[in-house]
């Protein structure tokens, strides 16, 4: 038996217990820009350096694949757990190479498993492959390392050439940040439910800097913010895209708030939510006209009283992920799925064509059948 066969014999018997991996991110790419935050094939290399010149941080694309992406990142928050998992095991000797089945990682990424599925892993394995960075994070002011995210990654198939397992091999400066002391963060699995690649840049930011930083959290001036984003486009679309977020405050585990300032550019709060506190959602998931009863006991006497019928869920202003039409969208719209706040605003113009009200009694089926005709994502 080959040294492969064997380590794929191990691989069969030890992946099946990690689909429900604690999820850890790599803490030193939590805070600036190594990712797009767009889905849109993007040519145009990041260029960082720090406010204080002495820390930078070079991206750049293959023309053919572009750079990877903020949703390609989830195959090393994945990768990252499953090298934590081993930390915790005790495995002597941590593999730099992992042996992933595929199936598991896309359903702890709570992403579609059916056949186009393991067509878009492929692409993001290539362009996680064929993006190269160059830092001097952790190597000195006057020291750069080059790398690509992972080094390599094959296909294992077999005979009749379903795909049964992936190899993947890691970049030498991620798998060392991952193992050294303190490299990894644990995250919220409903990140993975966010849809928006700013609104998930902006949790990972959150977490970073404001997971550990008491009641008055963190803050950041929205200049310093963009520059640590990468993202393409002006200062001032960004600003208005981070104030439309931090108004929706979705954020799973964290609030956000802007501060105005006179006469200089206003800063964004984040600050960790309480435990039991509740995310800000619209609407209620009651159906129209439904009557709920409950049961008030008051010594030995029992009254039933009847609750006021619940009002239908109307459409939300903003974002739609953490409410009963996020879970619709999930439900209705074709895979690989078009980005839920894009699909949102496309169903506010045709609510306005249409003259729909946003509270209108059947506003969810509505919604519901305008997803099943939105075309996947390309």
């Amino acid at each position: 038996m080959s040294k492969e066969q064997r380590e794929d014999r191990q691989v069969d018997l030890f992946l099946p217990q990690l689909t429900t991996l604690p999820l850890r991110d790599q803490r030193e790419t939590m805070e600036r820009p190594f990712f797009s935050l767009s889905k849109r094939k993007r040519l145009k290399p990041i260029d960082y350096v720090s406010p204080d010149g002495k820390v930078t941080v070079h991206v750049s694309a293959n023309s053919e694949y572009g750079l990877a992406t903020i949703y390609d990142l989830d195959i090393l928050i994945y990768c990252a757990s499953v090298l934590i998992e081993h930390k915790r095991r005790g495995t002597n000797d941590i593999p730099q190479t992992l042996h992933i089945v595929p199936h598991d990682m896309l359903k702890t990424l709570k992403r579609d498993v059916g056949g186009r599925a393991y067509d878009l892993l492929s692409n993001t394995l290539d362009r996680l492959q064929s993006t190269t960075v160059k830092t001097n994070i952790r190597s000195g002011d006057a020291v750069e390392t080059t790398f690509s995210w992972i080094d390599s990654h094959s296909q294992i198939r077999d005979r009749k050439g379903s795909i049964r397992g992936m190899r993947i091999t890691l970049a030498k400066w991620f798998y060392d940040g991952v193992l050294m002391e303190g490299g990894v963060l644990a995250i919220d699995p409903a990140y993975f439910s966010l849809t928006g690649g700013r609104e998930r840049w902006l949790y990972r930011v959150a977490r970073k800097h404001a997971g550990g930083a008491g009641p008055d959290g963190f803050a950041i001036t929205m200049p310093t913010l963009f520059e640590k984003s990468g993202a393409e486009g002006d200062y001032r679309r960004f600003k208005f895209e981070i104030a439309k977020i931090a108004k929706e405050d979705a954020l799973p585990g964290f609030a956000l708030k802007i501060e105005a300032r006179n006469g200089a550019e206003p800063m964004l709060r984040m600050v960790k939510r309480s435990k039991g506190e509740e995310l800000p959602v619209s609407g209620t998931t009651a159906r129209s006209g439904t009557s709920q009863s409950t049961t008030e006991a008051t010594g030995d006497d029992q009254t039933t009283a009847t609750a006021v019928p619940s009002p239908p869920p109307a459409f939300p202003e903003g974002h739609i992920a953490y409410t009963a039409f996020g879970s619709i969208a999930r439900a209705s719209l074709p895979s690989p799925q078009r980005d839920h706040g894009l699909v949102a605003d496309d169903f506010r113009a045709f609510m306005r064509q249409r003259d729909i009200a946003r509270d209108a009694p059947n506003i969810a089926q509505i919604f519901a059948t305008f997803c099943s005709k939105q075309r996947a994502a390309s």
